[in-house]
């Protein structure tokens, strides 16, 4: 990696949500090792009070409708602007089509599509200002591979992805007129315990999955080197962390 690319994220700031979770934890000692100014959010105030050498925590539920807001506020309140958001939280729910009931379709698609929809809305000035003075302001969120290759007994998880992945293909091509990046990224499974703790079912047999780490490298990687897009292609095979 070249100093120039480091350089991309030196002083810069930015809100990372879902930072205690298995994907979003690594992005962030990552982007902070790089030298950004990191607002982290999580729902878990004691993991969160052991990322505070790392920069700003508030815990909320993403779920609730102020919350984009708050993260927002807090943000800018911390480091007088807004220049990245990282979206890497998300439920899982399994079960078929005839058993998953009508509560766990809306907390599905509350947390993983409205969720980072209502965030970037809330964000949206305050990215326009850090495009207006040169800072080249990103919004990566990280969608999944079930966006591209629906599965069956995850129907609603998938559905509720490859929304997201359609909304973020859309605004994508509405921010970059205002020069904001926004990236969509899909990697396949990744071994961040996130099956082991479903919202809804049970979870099958699944394949040994990307380590959390190497997924979290080729994300910042992407971000350095401009990339717009991250297809469940762009992630290296299976491995060890």
């Amino acid at each position: 990696m070249t100093d120039t690319a480091t350089d991309f994220f030196t002083g810069k700031s930015i809100l990372v949500v879902g930072a205690t979770g298995g994907l979003g934890q690594p992005i962030a000692e990552l982007l902070a090792a790089r030298g950004a100014r990191l607002t982290l959010h999580g729902r878990d105030e004691t993991k969160l009070a052991g990322m505070s050498d790392w920069g700003t925590t508030v815990a909320g539920d993403i779920s609730r409708a102020d919350t984009a807001r708050r993260l927002v506020d807090a943000t800018i309140a911390s480091h007088d602007g807004l220049d990245g958001i990282v979206f890497a939280a998300g439920i899982v729910a399994f079960g078929t089509v005839a058993d998953t009931p009508d509560e766990v379709l809306i907390d599905v698609f509350t947390v993983n599509t409205l969720a980072p929809i209502r965030l970037l809305r809330a964000a949206m000035p305050a990215l326009t200002e850090s495009a207006q003075a040169g800072r080249d302001p990103f919004v990566l969120i990280i969608s999944a591979v079930v966006a591209e290759q629906p599965m069956p007994g995850m129907a609603a998880y998938s559905a509720s992805k490859a929304a997201l992945m359609a909304y973020d293909a859309a605004a994508a091509r509405e921010l970059r007129r205002a020069k904001i990046r926004l990236i969509d990224a899909r990697p396949p499974h990744t071994e961040t315990g996130l099956a082991t703790r479903p919202h809804f079912g049970t979870a099958p047999s699944l394949p040994q999955g990307l380590a959390p780490l190497a997924v979290a490298e080729r994300i910042v990687a992407g971000l350095e080197s401009g990339e717009r897009d991250m297809p469940s292609s762009a992630f290296a095979a299976p491995g060890r962390e």
